[in-house]
């Protein structure tokens, strides 16, 4: 059955319309983004040829320079060009001093065209030639969003393109000049590296100037730089910072004198030597550009990523074994019970069946971990239930488990629907519906967290690949573990009812708990993109039960199927056009309210507040999470546990990690976690957190908040 409906789901998934393509106009409620060519000459060898990205940004939103300072992330181009045409490096213009509360970045408001140089060696074949770009940028106000566009433009070969030479001249002008004649040296002074630079614009002596670094990671850009003018030379001095990451010997650097529109360009040789950097974490360190974070805490409730191999496999057995028993996997609970009561008197066929499921969770976990090591290894920031974290994925799994519960429910047979061929294929090959019940099982499990998977998956993630698959293939071994006992156990077969009509009658019966998952995926969507993404998704929804009804419902004969499978597809096609541009969406502001007490986490916000003394919680959260929404609903909501954090004065503190967050993955990664939940008490004096258990009780949350009343005592008596 599983393996039919997900054909079908592949069928269906051909028809989405072509507005799914790229244009070369990517529209969001932060930014209008649109690639841009230059050609005025035509394209061909030795004629200037130039793309561009144009970023129109809403009144207050930024987008980010190749350093963005204390944070946020420098937008990234990635061109597919066609053969003998050779894109260069974004030529930055200028950017803005952007202040944020106690930091400084850099980037650009308003409109900013991001110019790229583009080398032709070979004219190309063909009237046109297809430009393709993705990109992706860092949408700041408040909050921040990560987005991202893929364009595409037919750029003529013979005929000019200039309709946009005045924006690619104004962003020329824009970009820094490199000057000649300007020379600049720097020095170490304590904890400040001294600029001095010869040869600036004469027009600029006496003026104030912005130094902008071009290198991250090295001075501290919030603080005031102390600069002066003696005759021709500028110094300047400006404070490191304390938690720098290079040590360069010499530093690009960027100054735009008073009232100048462009910089210039030079470089700063350091004249001395380097003291020798601190130890730096090597778990999940920042990306360059991600926003500063607290140094990083070693749990002191909790295993850590310190645990061995063989503890770490022994957690994931257990943790998988007791995942089973997390609401999100009961739909598959009951699937498994059905398939137990067909299979009751054949015990080769129930063995068979185990060991099929067995593999189907145990390859799933390992290519899932193989998929989440390799892009944590190129630099993404994700970890444990990622894929949830994309409302396309989550839509689709709404859309399988409808079709599922429609099967049980008896609105439609896959056998109406698939050629016979297929049908036969499945009476030929009954072990792979078990194959592929596992493989549901898994993408439905993985948003949970059972006990003792956090600290068994934040250590999988710092051990080499290998190691980190065998935790991963025994986690998926203790979540198969029971069925497959149960499978070859004789006195549980024997304990089954007999086949029969009940069956029929189970089997509706197993279609609610299907839609009861859709429920909660349709929640987890709208937390991600809005009202409108639930309204399309709904509708969707609706275009695929009908279809799925007017092509296998075993009441209507051929001409009626075949006329309401038309009518179907007719309606299904526009709905699913309305529908993916809504699915893409951000939410509005309205769409994530904060709840009375609780405050968005950010690392600025957590080190005010543990550098202020004020004890902190923080929540490490997702909508698609069930584990993290049944705490929420019933420890964290528990009139003792509030009392409890305003008796201490604890600030609550909640990272809501619906949507990718590089953030909050690097947190977790320096907390050894992979996934959440994830509940962090800071003491507020300087000591690593304590961290909880992923399923809180409301004794563990009051005896680590009374522990916050132990600590000061010894401090106290420390201090006498």
């Amino acid at each position: 059955m599983f393996r039919s409906i997900l054909l079908l789901c592949a069928a269906l998934a051909l028809a989405l319309p072509a507005g799914a393509m790229g244009s070369n106009v990517v529209t969001t409620p932060q930014v209008r983004a649109e690639l841009l060519a230059h050609a005025p000459e035509g394209v061909g060898p030795g004629r200037p040829l130039q793309l561009g990205l144009l970023i129109e940004h809403q009144p207050q939103w930024h987008t980010y320079w190749k350093n963005p300072g204390d944070s946020g992330m420098p937008t990234t181009l990635a061109w597919t060009l066609p053969a003998h045409l050779q894109a260069g490096g974004i030529e930055w213009p200028t950017p803005k001093r952007l202040p944020v509360g106690p930091l400084m970045n850099y980037g650009y408001e308003g409109r900013t065209l991001l110019p790229v140089a583009v080398d032709v060696t070979q004219a190309p074949a063909g009237a046109s030639v297809r430009i393709a770009l993705d990109a992706e940028w860092l949408a700041c106000k408040e909050v921040c969003i990560p987005e991202s566009g893929h364009f595409e433009l037919d750029l003529p070969v013979q005929a000019a393109t200039a309709a946009q030479g005045a924006l690619f001249a104004a962003a020329e002008a824009a970009r820094p000049r490199p000057r000649p004649e300007a020379q600049a040296s720097a020095r170490l002074e304590g904890e400040a590296l001294v600029f001095e630079v010869h040869g600036l614009p004469e027009d600029w002596r006496g003026k104030a100037v912005e130094l902008l670094p071009e290198t991250a990671g090295v001075l501290l850009n919030a603080a005031p730089v102390q600069a002066s003018w003696n005759g021709g030379q500028w110094t300047a001095r400006a404070a490191l910072d304390p938690q720098r990451s290079e040590g360069p010997p010499a530093m690009p650097l960027v100054l735009v004198g008073a009232g100048s529109s462009a910089g210039v360009q030079l470089t700063a040789t350091v004249t001395t030597p380097w003291p020798a950097l601190a130890a730096l974490p090597t778990l999940a360190a920042p990306a360059p550009g991600e926003a500063f974070a607290p140094p990083p805490a070693t749990p002191s409730s909790a295993p850590g990523p310190g645990l061995g191999l063989g503890l770490a496999l022994g957690l994931a057995l257990l943790g998988g074994m007791l995942l089973n028993l997390m609401p999100c996997v009961f739909p598959v609970l009951s699937l498994k019970v059905l398939g137990f009561a067909a299979h009751a008197e054949d015990r080769r066929g129930l063995l068979a069946g185990g060991l099929a499921y067995t593999v189907g969770v145990v390859v799933s976990f390992v290519a899932l971990a193989a998929l989440l090591l390799g892009l944590r290894a190129g630099g993404e920031q994700l970890g444990w239930g990622f894929q949830l974290q994309s409302p396309l994925f989550v839509a689709a799994l709404a859309a399988l488990f409808t079709l599922i519960g429609l099967n049980l429910a008896g609105v439609f047979e896959i056998g109406a629907v698939l050629p016979a061929r297929w049908s036969a294929a499945r009476a030929r090959h009954p072990l792979l519906d078990s194959l592929l019940t596992g493989v549901l099982a898994v993408a439905v499990a993985s948003p949970c967290t059972a006990p003792f998977m956090g600290a068994a998956l934040g250590a999988a993630v710092t051990l080499p690949t290998p190691q980190a698959l065998a935790v991963f293939a025994m986690l998926g071994l203790g979540m198969a573990l029971p069925y497959l006992l149960a499978s070859a156990w004789p006195a549980l077969a024997r304990a089954l009812p007999r086949p029969g009509a009940w069956m029929a009658h189970f089997k509706v019966l197993l279609a609610f708990p299907m839609f009861a998952t859709v429920i909660w995926l349709v929640w987890v969507l709208g937390q991600q993109s809005g009202i409108d993404g639930v309204a399309a998704l709904l509708g969707v929804l609706l275009a695929l039960a009908f279809l799925a009804w007017a092509l296998g419902s075993p009441a209507l004969g051929a001409r009626a199927r075949t006329g309401l499978a038309t009518l179907a597809l007719a309606l299904a096609l526009p709905i699913f056009g309305w529908a993916w541009p809504a699915l893409h969406a951000e939410p509005s502001s309205a769409a994530t309210p904060h709840e009375a007490g609780w405050e968005a986490w950010s690392p600025e916000r957590l080190a005010e507040l543990t550098a202020a003394g004020r004890p902190a919680f923080v929540d490490f959260t997702a909508a698609w999470c069930v584990t993290c929404q049944y705490n929420k609903r019933t420890t964290l909501a528990d009139a003792e546990v509030l009392a409890a954090f305003r008796a201490h004065d604890v600030a609550l503190l909640r990272a809501d990690w619906t949507r990718r967050d590089a953030r909050i993955t690097a947190e977790l990664a320096r907390l050894g976690r992979s996934g959440v939940p994830v509940y962090a008490l800071h003491a507020g004096d300087g000591a690593p957190p304590r961290l909880l258990a992923e399923i809180l009780r409301v004794s563990e949350v009051k005896a680590a908040l009374a522990g916050l009343d132990a600590g000061a005592r010894a401090k106290s008596a420390a201090l006498r």
